[in-house]
């Protein structure tokens, strides 16, 4: 079966294609696997006594996307695209980092996934704005999630918040 490159998606058709690649369907919606995740980062706590927020916008991510190892097919537009791990588990040990970004930011952060190709952790903030942060520094990959998986996945550079 052809997708038909005429009707409406919500994603531009290769990235509709790698999520559904993925296992991602409209409408999928696994609340379960969030509120472990959401549980685990709420218990967790850092050495130095950091801790996890938790808020709706990312248990709505996680119930919607959390889980899907996403490889983007072909050439990104201006970068590779990123292939992707949604398990915000990747950022367990990052509460002290993504508690000072959400400061800087005046929100609240926390984990999303990882770009697996060179451990970029994503996170995601209160309002649905994803960042990615790496040994480089601080990146803003859009105002909410859908255009953030777009531009990841068809290799459209994120906006630099701050210098390594």
């Amino acid at each position: 079966m052809h997708p038909d490159h005429t009707s409406p998606t919500r994603f531009p058709v290769p990235v509709d294609a790698a999520l559904r690649t993925a296992g991602w369907q409209p409408g999928r919606w696994n609340i379960k696997q969030a509120e472990i995740w959401a549980d685990t980062l709420r218990e967790h706590t850092s050495p130095a006594g950091h801790r996890h927020a938790v808020f709706p916008a990312a248990v709505e991510a996680w119930a919607e996307f959390g889980a899907l190892h996403i490889t983007a097919k072909g050439q990104g537009r201006q970068i590779s695209p990123a292939t992707l791990d949604l398990n915000p588990l990747h950022g367990l040990h990052m509460a002290r980092t993504l508690g000072d970004l959400g400061r800087s930011l005046d929100t609240e952060v926390t984990p999303l996934g990882e770009e697996t190709d060179n451990n970029t952790l994503l996170a995601i903030d209160t309002e649905g704005r994803v960042y990615a942060l790496d040994h480089t520094g601080d990146w803003y990959y859009g105002p909410d999630l859908d255009q953030a998986l777009t531009s990841l996945l068809s290799g459209i550079p994120p906006i630099r918040l701050t210098a390594g």
